[in-house]
């Protein structure tokens, strides 16, 4: 069982490509059953982070391969990662 703090500040890696995808800054949560639906990554910076973010990376539960201890592993296709 994984609790939603322990995936907090994890780095995301896209297994495909091996891209980076950022650090889990927030989880949604089912509150009906109490599940994790999905993962949350805030975009990158735009001007060097000075003029706000982009839109953020939300990765259904589903896509989610393996979590580590430092890193967790998911399955997305290419096109809907920018």
């Amino acid at each position: 069982m994984t609790r939603s703090s322990e995936l907090r500040d994890k780095e995301v890696i896209n297994m495909p490509d091996g891209r980076r995808l950022g650090f889990v800054s927030d989880v949604e949560i089912s509150l009906e059953e109490g599940k994790i639906e999905a993962i949350v990554i805030p975009g990158a910076g735009r001007i060097f982070g000075l003029l706000g973010r982009d839109s953020e990376f939300v990765i259904p539960w589903e896509k989610v391969r393996k979590i580590g201890e430092d890193i967790i592993l998911v399955d997305m296709d290419e096109r809907y990662i920018r």
